[in-house]
């Protein structure tokens, strides 16, 4: 059963004639209004602070409702790459890239505005698929189950490794959402 529990958002800046966004996220409950009462290190707080300070209120604007979590994903992708990050030479105080990924600047490549926003985006479809395929086989599947069934089989130079559901898998293990079990060898989607 899908529930639309979903909801994207944007925190803006009172302080201009038309006030605009300096943060986009999803969220459910009161996620969106959190921002203002939880300090932290983030740029965002730090521009949340300077609105207070400034005797001004954040605006908290819900800009669409009653989402799927992989549509408010979506919307909120999309929105961060039309926008762009300080970090990209765009508005946003977002902080799109997860810890880990993306760390290393290589100032011999180009990173185009919205690609890193796209493949985060790509990679929790990816994520959500294979976990949906191991919640319905109970009795856990296997790196070629994913791969085959779900048509991510891996081809490089004619020999297949299948290294994309492979390290799909180890993300959610990581994120303990999947168990391995080694005797059968299988992934299990954990309750």
């Amino acid at each position: 059963m899908t529930t639309n529990f979903f909801y994207v958002y944007a925190i803006k800046d009172p302080r201009s004639k038309q006030p605009k966004p300096f943060y986009v996220g999803k969220g459910t409950g009161s996620r969106a209004y959190d921002h203002l009462v939880s300090p932290d290190a983030t740029r965002k707080y730090k521009k949340i602070k300077e609105i207070l300070d400034a005797g001004k209120k954040p605006i908290i604007d819900i800009l669409v409702d009653d989402l799927t979590e992989a549509q408010a994903l979506k919307i909120e992708a999309e929105l961060i790459a039309a926008f762009g990050t300080e970090e990209t030479g765009g508005i946003l105080t977002n902080a799109v890239i997860p810890s880990g990924l993306g760390g290393k600047k290589r100032d011999h490549i180009s990173v185009p505005q919205g690609t890193v926003e796209r493949a985060q985006l790509g990679l929790e479809f990816l994520k959500a698929a294979i976990l949906e395929l191991a919640k319905a086989n109970p009795g856990g599947i296997t790196n070629s189950d994913a791969a085959s069934l779900l048509g991510l089989r891996s081809d490089y130079n004619g020999k297949q490794k299948d290294y994309l559901s492979y390290s799909v898998l180890g993300l959610l293990i990581r994120e303990g959402k999947v168990e391995r079990r080694h005797t059968p060898p299988r992934h299990v989607a954990k309750a």
